[in-house]
């Protein structure tokens, strides 16, 4: 219980301190993190340390002499260790590829838009993957991985268009007060639309209940592998466009001054955050907080450089949702919350936190 409780405040307290040494340091200078060659050492060691504590901690006590050597020196014979390679190896592989597009994606969605509030979640992405994924099995009773997959691209899409086309009806186009609002409404009518299919299909409820609360639990390899393609010409693409990005932030007047083609820069961000965020709900399905809290601790650390945000978002990402998942695995005996709800607990404080102290543009 005292790892539970670790885990917990560390969920809980260190975004909202993240955030107060945000504003601390815009009255200071410089970042928190001088030299980027530790800043990635530490980021490679934490992601460790949340990989080992996702193979450790279970249901089922398996000590760390006995993970180590399922990863490293693996004894078919031995029951620990096939529970290790079996069953929460796959579970942290997905955790590490989810966590890492919802950072990435989240990241790219403040940076484009220059909106504190954005990411998949809040602009409806995730809602629209989602609302894809149940009309699927609902009405076409597809249950596949690579089913999943198109009907989460193409939701994610038809989504991501209708908020934006929403937000720029009126003057001063899709401002990012506009775009959270459209985001919300959009996030709200789809949520509506999943709620009476499952009410009016039973068999799509028991399909596709436990995807909904969002997990990496329960998943095969099989839907990693189908996606891991895309998942990393995302990433990679995804992070070349840190420069882009610091452009986009100066100001749209300013970047095209420089000679950024502003239209272009974002279309293709926009394709980009909508395979990361098809991704990650195609194989755990819409994890809130992800997307929103990773990249506002990274800048506490690294300061507004997105060629670094963007970087670092790839590393902490998997930590926090691993983290969390490990949390849900041990907060109830016999039992387990789902990562996703453990992520929508964490993250309503640190959303609050983020409307009552952020500036953001005027409608």
């Amino acid at each position: 219980m005292f790892l539970v409780f670790i885990i917990f405040i560390l969920l809980t307290v260190a975004p909202i301190f993240f955030g107060v040494l945000s504003r601390r340091r815009e009255k200071d200078s410089g970042p928190l993190i001088k030299s980027h060659l530790f800043g990635v050492l530490i980021s490679i060691f934490l992601l460790l340390c949340s990989v080992f504590l996702s193979l450790r901690y279970g249901a089922l006590e398996i000590s760390w002499t006995t993970t180590w050597k399922a990863v490293f020196d693996y004894d078919i014979t031995e029951h620990g260790q096939i529970v290790v390679r079996e069953l929460r190896m796959p579970r942290t592989m997905i955790g590490i590829a989810a966590g890492s597009c919802l950072a990435v994606a989240g990241a790219l969605t403040q940076g484009i838009t220059r909106n504190p509030l954005g990411s998949p979640g809040l602009l409806g992405i995730n809602a629209g993957a989602a609302f894809a994924i149940v009309t699927a099995i609902s009405v076409a009773d597809i249950v596949t991985a690579a089913g999943y997959v198109w009907f989460a691209f193409l939701g994610a899409t038809m989504a991501a268009v209708l908020v934006y086309s929403v937000a720029h009806v009126g003057g001063k186009g899709a401002t990012p007060v506009k775009l959270a609002l459209a985001g919300v409404i959009v996030t709200t009518l789809l949520g509506a639309w999943i709620s009476s299919l499952l009410l009016l299909d039973q068999e799509t409820l028991d399909e596709a209940r436990f995807w909904l609360a969002g997990s990496i639990s329960g998943r095969g390899t099989d839907e990693l592998v189908v996606i891991s393609p895309l998942i990393i010409a995302g990433l990679f693409m995804g992070l070349m466009l840190g420069k882009q990005v610091n452009l986009m932030n100066l100001g749209e007047d300013i970047a095209v001054s420089l000679g950024q083609r502003v239209s272009i820069v974002r279309a293709i961000a926009g394709i980009i955050i909508i395979v990361l965020s098809g991704s990650a709900v195609a194989i755990a399905g819409p994890i809130a907080f992800v997307g929103l809290a990773i990249p506002h601790i990274v800048r506490s650390l690294v300061g507004p450089d997105y060629r670094w945000i963007l970087f670092y978002s790839l590393f902490f990402g998997p930590c926090l949702l691993l983290c969390a998942d490990v949390l849900g695995r041990l907060v109830i005996d016999s039992s387990e919350l789902q990562a996703g709800i453990v992520t929508a607990v964490v993250g309503a404080p640190f959303l609050i936190y983020l409307v009552r102290f952020t500036k953001i543009a005027e409608l």
